[in-house]
């Protein structure tokens, strides 16, 4: 395995769960200490689950005209890779902070990785999460067509990944027609809770953990064959 290191050498990642509602711009400041922890080796890799107050992030792709009808939420640009999102109280961030150094610097098994992560932390709540070639994020069947679950969005420094993905568990759906989400206009965004599912974010939480050490285990390899088109990454990460 090229470019990997085995995995008895890899150090654990920490875990972490911060109750509450957290400021985004607070959350992006400590990530970026974090980052630069993480490249000087005094910091572990860490997963930060967490969830927002109201805010409507711009990606580095975001268009003006994407940006509907805010309202009275927040808009923050930031630098992470993709479009305008949603985040707000009942939909579970995921920071994903992680040297790919020590794993496999490869953007597009990385993403893809992710996706594999979404799909099974999902599927562990009995929902089959889906991707699609020329969509970025998750995306699930329901009885009025497809819709998006969740969402993806990352930043990489010197391989060293920030930012991260979203569930939507049990979020107001209705904050998401502000926006064209993640520039994607003809698809409906949904959550657990639309879909029937009962659970709450700690079962959420036991899901990502579980399905974390399944699909990255020690090493960053990809799950089945990398074969998205390659420009959907654009649309996923930035690198800096």
């Amino acid at each position: 395995m090229a470019g990997n290191r085995a995995s008895n050498l890899l150090s654990p990642v920490s875990w972490e769960v911060t109750p509450g509602l957290v400021d985004y711009v607070d959350a992006v400041q400590r990530m970026e200490r974090e980052v630069d922890a993480i490249r000087a080796g005094t910091a572990a890799e860490r997963i930060w689950l967490l969830q927002h107050d109201h805010v409507y992030t711009a990606g580095t792709s975001a268009a003006a005209g994407e940006l509907l009808d805010p309202g009275d939420v927040p808009v923050v640009r930031t630098g992470r890779g993709g479009r305008y999102t949603y985040h707000g109280p009942g939909q579970r961030v995921a920071y994903v902070l992680m040297d790919l150094r020590q794993r496999r610097p490869d953007v597009r098994a990385f993403v893809h990785d992710l996706e594999a992560w979404l799909i099974a932390a999902l599927a562990r709540l009995g929902v089959a999460g889906e991707r699609r070639r020329d969509r970025i994020g998750i995306w699930v069947e329901t009885p009025e067509g497809e819709a998006k679950i969740a969402a993806i969005g990352i930043r990489l420094r010197r391989w060293v990944s920030f930012h991260g993905v979203a569930i939507n568990v049990a979020p107001d759906l209705r904050r998401f027609a502000g926006i064209v989400p993640c520039g994607i206009s003809d698809y409906a965004v949904t959550s657990l809770e639309a879909l029937g599912c009962t659970t709450d974010l700690s079962d959420v939480d036991q899901a990502l953990r579980e399905s974390f050490a399944v699909v990255f285990g020690g090493t960053m390899e990809a799950v089945g064959a990398v074969d998205e088109d390659p420009s959907l990454v654009d649309f996923a990460v930035r690198r800096s």
